[in-house]
């Protein structure tokens, strides 16, 4: 079962290759034309056999009418009726190849004549000599009864030549085969021609295939001539049209979710701040105290106390690093080149020296919308976030660049080389990012390098504040 499913996939997998339409479509009607172009040919040769057979008929008739009367002319004139008769009278209707004779009712031969083949004349090749005998049996005897007062006298004999037969009908096919085959060349270049003009709106489809898989939803079909590929034209900028309001849905839902999520973390933070961070505060207040007071009179308690006072520095410090995360300074207030700068101090801080953050900016970053900038801030925050607590860099550095059509905001670090896969596991940090990403119409690419490091590219259009 398995050993089919895997035979299954791999055919489906196997690229089938592609042949051009017009070609396709050219070489049918070229295979359907050259079948009429054989048929007509056939036609022509049982033609020309019935036609040589009803000359042969025709003359053998002529030629017994004229021994007819000659054989009367001999009675009347008190001649013989056994005299031989003159053939040689009708010797001018004699063609290439033909044989006329005369038998006597007994059968036996009396007189005859034949024209030689002319000096031109082509012989045919052995192939269709064969074949032309196989299926007319040329050179057949025609006899026409010589009557002379209601008797038979005899048999009028006219025969055609079975090779002078044969050449004649090779030169006639073979002429018709040539003006056939030019013909059927003329057929093919037209019929490409004429694909190639009706099939030109297939690149226009194929072109906005194209957009719309680099997603660009806003391709849109002409109307075309075909009304085939006019169908194909309305669905497919029916689809695009519903795709893309389907993706400004989903846009707008990611936005509102990602605001409510910005939203709790707000709250979170306030809470963390009044609550669990008065607490420490009363803590640490509280170990400061006792271990004053057990240095004066309790000294083996004065280290527990002290013990105390780290840990809780420690937890407010932790707390802190987590308010920055979850309540990030005003954007809106600061800017957005601001607060990068900010945030990479705060880790140069926290780092001491371990990894160093470097960042620099480069066009109007300040002037843009306030969730363009909040949401390019978080981006920025969980991908160095990211660096710094999983990818060992030594230098982590974060470029923004502000242009006049979209933002690119990359993140690029020389931490370790990926041990197992280059490719990156989908995590929630990564799968955040890649919905404010897309929430504002942009794409974020991540890539890890064999050598060492990553690399996280973030683009999106540009949208500034309206003055």
């Amino acid at each position: 079962m398995g050993g089919s499913l895997r035979q299954a996939s791999n055919s489906v997998a196997r690229p089938v290759p592609a042949i051009d339409l017009k070609l396709r479509l050219a070489l049918r009607v070229a295979a359907l034309a050259a079948a009429c172009f054989i048929a007509v040919a056939a036609y022509a040769l049982f033609d020309s056999d019935r036609t040589t057979r009803a000359k042969a008929s025709r003359i053998a008739e002529i030629v017994a009418r004229d021994l007819s009367l000659q054989q009367s002319q001999a009675q009347w004139l008190s001649v013989s009726i056994n005299a031989t008769p003159d053939l040689q009278g009708i010797a001018a209707l004699m063609e290439p190849g033909l044989c006329i004779a005369y038998r006597d009712n007994t059968g036996a031969f009396r007189q005859g004549v034949c024209s030689g083949a002319p000096a031109d004349d082509m012989a045919a090749p052995e192939s269709f000599a064969s074949l032309y005998r196989t299926v007319f049996r040329p050179g057949e005897p025609v006899s026409m009864p010589v009557l002379v007062a209601g008797s038979a006298r005899g048999m009028a004999v006219a025969t055609f030549d079975p090779a002078t037969q044969i050449g004649q009908s090779w030169r006639e096919v073979s002429r018709l085969l040539s003006i056939m085959a030019f013909a059927l060349a003329g057929l093919c270049v037209a019929v490409y021609a004429a694909l190639a003009r009706a099939l030109r709106p297939t690149q226009a489809i194929a072109t906005g295939l194209r957009q719309l898989a680099a997603n660009d939803l806003s391709a849109r079909l002409p109307r075309f001539d075909l009304a085939e590929l006019s169908a194909i034209s309305g669905v497919f900028n029916t689809l695009a049209q519903r795709l893309q309001a389907t993706l400004a849905e989903r846009n707008a839902l990611t936005r509102k979710l990602i605001e409510v999520q910005d939203e709790e973390r707000r709250h979170l933070a306030r809470e963390l701040h009044d609550e669990f961070g008065q607490s420490l505060s009363a803590i640490a207040a509280q170990a400061a105290a006792a271990s004053h007071t057990a240095e004066r009179q309790c000294p083996p308690l004065y280290e527990e106390c002290r013990g105390i006072s780290r840990t809780t520095a420690h937890m407010m410090e932790t707390l802190r690093g987590a308010l920055v995360r979850l309540r990030p300074p005003d954007v809106e207030e600061l800017g957005l080149t601001l607060s990068l700068e900010s945030l990479v101090a705060s880790w140069n801080g926290f780092e001491k020296g371990r990894t160093r953050f470097e960042i620099s900016a480069s066009g109007k970053a300040d002037d843009l919308a306030p969730g363009v900038s909040a949401s390019l801030y978080r981006i920025a925050q969980e991908a160095i976030t990211n660096a710094a607590k999983h990818a060992q860099a030594r230098c982590v550095q974060l470029r923004l660049e502000a242009g006049d059509a979209e933002i690119v905001l990359t993140v690029e670090d020389d931490g370790e080389s990926a041990s197992a896969s280059l490719t990156p596991k989908a995590g929630m940090g990564l799968l955040g990012m890649q919905e404010r990403v897309v929430s504002l119409g942009g794409t974020l690419q991540f890539e890890r390098r064999e050598a060492g490091g990553a690399r996280l590219v973030a683009r999106i259009p540009t949208m500034r504040v309206e003055s």
